[in-house]
């Protein structure tokens, strides 16, 4: 059984992933890449890991390195990718997969022609609520599936470097993957409407005003649409990443508050006796044994060890293992991880478009093909 090298680029978030890739049976964790040496030294201390990088550029061109996981800034995620594709190396990267549409465009142009993976790692596709969910329409309980909706609200004062004042949809995939995902749908064209305004000294880093952005997604080939909406800063919420299906069968809502159960609708009941709350089931027994305590158990559940994207995001549904089982085990079988190029490259412009939309009143702007 072929181990790929993998290295992870960033270690604050990035490390989340190390202990995941050292118990994966198709995972030898080969090196790690952070500037901070002091940092660099105390993580590859920890785990045990001797190849070490403070330069990027001296990582992708280690012929030992197969497989690049990037975790760096957002405005790193094109750049790096797009270095490590053309140096031979297979690339999963973090959300969002680039700040353009260009930039996605050029990452789907390298991937095919250098005959390389890429994988976006969004975690709402891979959280338990979804594969639930992702379950049940399989399974057919659902029925014909009418709407979707998702959202993603998260209070960001405080988070350093580029954050202040970025428009809500230029980080939109947890919202958008889950309503294109769970389908396997491909958005064609999107309409979005800021709403609210930010504190003045937050607008000019971006020129963006609105609080709120909320799109309409309309699905190329299919008789869906979806509504995602998205907020940073000054609107008085917890934490959320939410997805919700509406059914002919049943239909399952995101509770309103952290930790609580789901709720799913089912049709032609008595009133009262539609909605019920259901427990999210984890499916650890989707993975191989040696990493399946990672949907419970990781890195970033330790008080003295936080990090916030961990903690504000209530852990990502457990969805860190299944992120890495999924990358290794399409390498392993030559297909196409999910989300891969084209479809990263879908999700991310949705949200790129869709402020653009919002910055000239709701304008309808087509998404194009990848």
């Amino acid at each position: 059984m072929k181990k790929y090298n993998v290295a992870i680029v960033g270690l604050g978030f990035g490390a989340e992933f190390i202990p995941i890739y050292l118990k994966h049976p198709l995972a030898n964790m080969y090196a790690i890449c952070q500037r901070n040496e002091e940092k660099l030294n105390s993580i590859g201390d920890a785990y045990g890991i001797e190849t070490r990088y403070t330069d990027f550029e001296q990582l992708i061109q280690d012929p030992n390195v197969d497989v690049v996981h990037i975790n760096s800034p957002i405005h790193l995620h094109a750049e790096q990718t797009l270095k490590a594709l053309n140096a031979g190396k297979h690339v999963a990267c973090t959300v969002p997969m680039a700040t353009t549409v260009e930039e996605c465009k050029a990452i789907v142009e390298a991937s095919k022609r250098m005959g390389k993976k890429y994988m976006m790692m969004e975690t709402v596709v891979y959280a338990r609520e979804f594969l639930y969910i992702k379950e049940l329409y399989e399974k057919g309980e659902l029925g014909k599936i009418q709407f979707l909706k998702a959202s993603h609200q998260q209070d960001m004062d405080g988070w350093p470097d580029y954050w202040p004042g970025l428009p809500p949809m230029h980080y939109a995939t947890h919202c958008v993957g889950p309503v294109a995902g769970l389908l396997r749908l491909e958005a064609e064209y999107v309409s979005c409407f800021g709403s609210g305004t930010i504190r003045e000294e937050l607008i000019q880093h971006y020129n963006s005003p609105f609080a709120v952005e909320s799109a309409h997604i309309k699905f190329r080939d299919s008789d869906l649409s979806a509504m995602v909406y998205r907020s940073l800063f000054d609107v008085a919420r917890q934490y959320r990443e939410s997805f919700e299906v509406y059914g002919s069968k049943k239909s399952v809502e995101w509770p309103l508050i952290e930790g609580e159960e789901l709720v799913v609708h089912t049709a032609k009941k008595p009133e009262p006796e539609i909605p019920s709350k259901v427990p999210t089931p984890d499916f650890a027994h989707y993975l191989p044994e040696e990493i399946q305590r990672f949907t419970t158990k990781g890195v970033y559940d330790e008080d003295e060890n936080t990090h916030l994207s961990f903690t504000q995001g209530g852990g990502h549904g457990g969805s860190h293992p299944h992120l890495v089982n999924e990358f290794l085990q399409a390498l392993a079988a030559d297909r196409d991880p999910f989300p891969n190029a084209p479809q990263s490259a879908n999700w991310t412009s949705v949200g790129i478009l869709a402020h653009e939309s919002a910055l000239q009143g709701g304008k309808i702007i087509e998404i194009p093909k990848f």
